[in-house]
């Protein structure tokens, strides 16, 4: 194990560490009865468990070493707010030991911050933070009307704070003013006279406040911080806070999540389980997305969070987003199929109904924090036009490229696809015939870049995770065309794990030079998504096979020089079981191909017919009969591919244009729909790597990857949709039309959108897929 990887795993197992020791504290000391019960009292939480909490360390966990506190990263803040909220607990956790201690962490040193950082971190004080003015307020200085007029010794102190968490119970408030020029920040107790704090009860029943400040009179040693210092630690502790609360939110639509999976398997009506019914499979399966993104973004995020205050802001806004759309969407739905039980005070899932109700209106709305995410990335990164530095050595030619830091590795991409890359195929609105790429395909394979994932000794790049990813997304953004790919992202792998020797040298090396392009050969009429009923048979006599029977849905097979096919070689077996893997030359006589034209008018599909075709026994890939699990095999490494970003990104980057060129980024209903959807690529992204991962360690794909095709087709569809309806009159024109200056097919990607949610499996069958395989629902 390396260094660095043994640091991360090491990491990772403190942080599980963490998380484990705060879900049983939590059992311990904050059963659900006690949220029940603190909620009518005043104040809302206990100061003995506070101070169980400050002593398992959870006060002290973004306080810096020199100050006493453990000095730890917001990854280790998050473990804990995702125990909290699959546990939800009374006490201000993330108001007081995440937002006031991480402001006080970013302050510069004097007397009173360090006692008041003493303070929290033992446990002995309960401190919030009094910054906001106004609803949907979201940075400390968009609304300072607080001030403070200097006095001999001090400052005396009007105005008014709103919504401020912890309220009653505090010892007292980081409040924020201003002198007439400058702000300020200031440490003013909950004794202080002329303070009155007006208590509120939160949806949750936990408290905010209103603060009255009254000719407060403040000590010039209560002055924490002034000007842009002040503003900026504000700032900071806030998006700090909200990314926390992205994790709590997480643990919120976890335990929904859970909760309501139990109750459809064991809630019976009718004779059989309610999770029987597929709608509600299928609206479970929605959850399960929603939360599965929700795990990426936040992760992503957390590794974002880390940068500047720009990056922060950007990490915070998407993580909080993401994670409260996932919550919302879960809790809400769970009330639903909990029926009216779950509409019920006795029954938990209101509590955390009502705990996301919270969040969602405290810190920023889902809306605002997505406009938040959006303000603060740079988006200027994602326009693939920009000019990059080029490599020492042109296009990476005598280096080696996995030896390369990884900003090199991009800019040395970039580089060729400038050089290289036709400007006429960018962002192409249909599917590219061979003709019309056939010179880019022989590009890349004289640049020996055709196969980034296959290993190096055959013809490959051989890449690992985190380049893949790279070259990936390089590709994404510069907008490149998908090629005739089925050789080298389906049968490539396939020959790879069962092929022999023999097979991988005849095959693999034509599929590199482009002798060989091919097409897949599964679905037929009647047996579509359900492959274990296909009908083409392949009856041996001697060394061959004589074929018989029909393709359909077959892509670009009229380009296409030999097609792998699933062909049935046993009948008289359970279905799976008969059914072998064969590779065919469409030359061979008895093969004919008919095109099929689609609604777009476009010829991407065929029909391909088998009429007593002799294929040669050494065709066969793996055991006779053992195609199925070959076939489950490919259909991983299909749902990742399928499950690529690369579509809806380039329609993302294409929407871009089209609303550049018609001057859309200057209007609010334009903006709102527009950053959802940046999002959503953002967090498809976000989970691809993931799975990306996984094939890069040589894991088998879990069933979980039918997440990826569900969200990239259904992500796909509502950004051309949407472009649709942003190109108004011209978008219905057929063909190419003029889109302020600009020449855009929006037809052809609205179309060829609606067969993405069917091929490869249809997404109700996807959702079939997890809702057995991996949420274990009743039958």
């Amino acid at each position: 194990m390396t260094s660095s990887i043994a640091e991360d795993f090491n990491s990772i197992s403190e942080v599980n560490h963490f998380a484990d020791s705060a879900r049983e504290l939590l059992r311990s000391v904050s059963p659900l009865s006690r949220l029940r019960a603190m909620r009518d009292r005043t104040p809302r939480f206990e100061k003995s468990v506070w101070q169980s909490l400050a002593a398992a360390g959870w006060t002290s966990i973004l306080a810096p070493e020199a100050s006493g506190g453990l000095g730890l990263d917001l990854r280790y803040a998050c473990a804990v707010a995702e125990q909290v909220g699959r546990h939800p607990l009374p006490e201000p956790f993330l108001a007081a030991a995440i937002q006031s201690v991480a402001l006080l962490s970013a302050l510069p040193e004097s007397a009173q911050r360090t006692n008041l950082l003493s303070g929290c971190i033992s446990g002995d004080l309960v401190v919030g933070t009094a910054w906001q003015e106004r609803a949907g307020q979201l940075e400390a200085g968009e609304a300072l009307g607080t001030r403070a007029v200097q006095t001999v010794g001090g400052y005396e102190v009007h105005g008014e704070k709103h919504w401020v968490v912890p309220g009653a119970g505090a010892d007292g408030w980081l409040v924020s003013a201003n002198d007439g020029a400058t702000p300020l920040l200031l440490w003013i107790p909950a004794s202080r006279a002329g303070l009155e704090a007006h208590d509120l009860r939160r949806v949750d029943g936990s408290s905010c406040a209103s603060l009255s400040l009254k000719r407060i009179q403040v000590g010039s040693s209560d002055l924490l911080a002034c000007g842009e210092q002040a503003l900026a630690a504000l700032d900071r502790s806030l998006d700090v806070a909200r990314v926390a609360q992205a994790a709590e939110l997480l643990g919120i639509a976890r335990a929904a999540f859970d909760m309501t999976l139990e109750y459809l398997r064991t809630r019976v009506q009718f004779g059989r389980p309610i999770g029987a019914n597929q709608s509600l499979q299928h609206r479970m399966v929605d959850g399960y997305v929603q939360i599965e993104l929700a795990a990426a973004a936040l992760q992503e995020s957390l590794s974002l969070a880390q940068g500047d205050s720009r990056q922060l802001a950007a990490a915070a806004g998407r993580a909080k987003a993401r994670c409260l759309r996932a919550a919302l969407h879960v809790t809400r739905e769970g009330v639903q199929m909990h029926g009216a039980i779950g509409f019920t005070d006795e029954y938990d899932l209101g509590l955390y109904l009502k705990r996301a109700l919270h969040h969602a209106a405290w810190l920023g709305s889902e809306s605002a924090m997505r406009h938040r995410h959006h303000m603060n990335f740079d988006v200027e990164s994602l326009d693939a036009t920009q000019a990059v530095p080029r490599p020492q050595a042109a296009h990476g030619l005598g280096q080696d490229l996995h030896a390369m830091a990884d900003a090199d590795f991009r800019a040395t991409v970039r580089s060729f696809l400038q050089a290289n890359y036709p400007e006429a195929l960018r962002h192409p609105s249909h599917r590219l015939h061979w003709h019309e790429c056939k010179d880019w395909y022989l590009t890349l394979s004289r640049q020996g870049w055709l196969a980034p994932a296959w290993p190096r000794e055959h013809g490959g790049m051989g890449l690992g995770g985190e380049k893949l990813l790279a070259f990936i997304e390089e590709m994404e953004d510069w907008g490149v065309a998908r090629l005739p790919d089925q050789g080298i992202i389906n049968l490539g792998p396939v020959l790879l794990r069962f092929g022999t020797p023999e097979q991988q040298q005849a095959y693999l090396p034509k599929i590199l030079s482009g002798e060989h392009i091919w097409c897949q050969g599964y679905s037929e009429p009647n047996a579509g998504s359900d492959l274990a009923a296909l009908r083409t048979e392949a009856v041996l006599h001697g060394d061959r096979f004589i074929v018989n029977g029909q393709k359909i849905w077959t892509t670009l097979a009229q380009d296409a020089t030999h097609i792998f096919a699933l062909v049935r070689t046993d009948k008289a077996i359970r279905k799976q079981e008969g059914i072998s893997f064969l590779l065919v030359d469409l030359s061979s006589p008895g093969v004919s191909v008919r095109p099929i034209r689609n609604i777009a008018g476009e010829e991407e599909f065929c029909e391909v017919f088998f009429d007593e075709v002799s294929v040669p026994r050494s065709n066969l890939v793996g055991e006779l009969n053992g195609g199925w699990a070959i076939a489950k095999a490919l259909l991983g490494f299909e749902r990742i591919f399928v499950g690529s970003p690369k579509t809806p990104q380039n329609a993302l980057t294409l929407l871009r244009k089209v609303a550049q060129a018609r001057g859309l980024f200057g209007t609010d209903i334009f903006m709102a729909r527009y950053v959802q959807l940046e999002l959503d690529v953002a967090d498809l992204k976000a989970n691809y790597s993931r799975f990306a991962d996984l094939v890069k360690r040589g894991v088998d794909l879990p069933p979980s990857v039918s997440v990826l095709k569900i969200w990239a087709s259904e992500t796909y569809t509502a950004i051309t949709r949407f472009m649709f309806e942003t190109c108004e009159e011209p978008g219905a024109i057929m063909g190419n039309a003029d889109i302020g200056g600009r020449t855009v097919n929006v037809t052809a990607p609205l179309m060829n959108a609606m067969i993405t949610t069917i091929y490869a499996g249809s997404n109700e069958i996807q959702r079939n897929i997890l809702a057995k395989a991996v949420l274990q629902l009743p039958v």
